[in-house]
């Protein structure tokens, strides 16, 4: 180069633009050096920011967004799976066991009045109602009946069976179906027994769920084609208990039992294009037969 000729213009010490020349900085942290750049997007990241993924490392961001994108593993029947596939049921035999207890040994009476599936009304009480028959403030005990026991035989067998059929429906439905395949079955029970006898009605007890399980069990097993034999062989059993023992509430047996299979075979049928809006219909016209039950009965006893 002759001394005469231009001389090209020196380097800035800091780099073009005033920044740092050297290695790229962690785009979340620009006080640290690094030399890795995120599989993903290309950006650099530091060791504190770096994810390990199935090729080289990804920054926060796009393991985030991956995570956003990805569908959630579901059931054949559109449940999100879960590592505990027993929770639910787990939470309703806790859930019975206290009120169990609360009823039989600490509140006593006053608890089990309540609480339990109470109606009385027409003609031969001059007129008036009380229970359930007198309106929608005592509608409650539809619900809270199910989680009402005073012997221990009565929820020992009844948490036995809901134990023994529970998990397999949690695990197959998911949790949010089958509690509301649970809920409908029992409020249907209480719903049936007061149609049938809703002028002199005293009923408590899961019975009503716990039919409703094995109704659905039963659906299920046909649906994957699954043997029969024991599921029909229980219903069959408890059936014949059902209607052998005085003092049984068979009408509540018999609602759960057919509110249970409807709602199952809605939930396990729909087609899965339209699944969801499918099965949250069936639940609808489900509890819309037990309102429908409740009222024609109040109407009558109040008529």
């Amino acid at each position: 180069m002759l001394p005469d000729e231009a001389q090209p213009p020196a380097e800035h010490p800091h780099g073009p633009g005033g920044g740092t020349a050297g290695p790229p900085r962690c785009y979340r942290h620009p006080e640290r050096e690094t030399g890795i750049a995120c599989a993903r997007c290309g950006r650099p990241i530091c060791p504190q920011c770096m994810v390990s993924a199935s090729v080289g490392f990804q920054c926060p961001e796009c393991v985030g967004g991956g995570r956003r994108e990805e569908r959630p593993a579901r059931t054949h029947f559109g449940g999100r799976l879960t590592a505990d596939g027993a929770l639910v049921t787990r939470i309703l035999i806790g859930i019975n066991l206290v009120v169990f207890v609360l009823a039989a040994y600490v509140y006593g009476d006053w608890l089990w009045q309540d609480l339990v599936l109470y109606s009385r009304g027409g003609p031969q009480f001059g007129g008036q109602s009380y229970g359930v028959a007198a309106g929608p403030d005592q509608w409650y005990r539809l619900l809270t009946a199910t989680f009402l026991h005073l012997q221990i035989w009565h929820i020992a067998t009844n948490m036995l069976a809901l134990w023994w059929m529970g998990p397999t429906l949690e695990r197959t439905l998911g949790r949010i179906r089958f509690l509301a395949l649970y809920l409908v079955s029992g409020l249907a029970g209480s719903a049936f027994a007061y149609l049938l006898a809703g002028g002199r009605l005293d009923s408590l007890g899961a019975s009503g769920a716990i039919f409703g399980l094995f109704g659905a069990t039963a659906v299920l097993f046909y649906r994957t084609r699954t043997p029969l034999g024991p599921v029909i062989a229980l219903l069959v059993f408890n059936l014949v208990v059902t209607f052998s023992i005085p003092g049984i509430d068979w009408r509540a047996h018999l609602g759960g039992l057919m509110a249970g299979a409807l709602t199952a075979v809605g939930m396990m049928y729909a087609p899965r294009a339209r699944r969801d809006l499918v099965q949250a219909l069936t639940v609808v016209l489900v509890l819309g037969a037990v309102l429908a039950m409740v009222l024609l009965e109040t109407a009558r006893l109040n008529g």
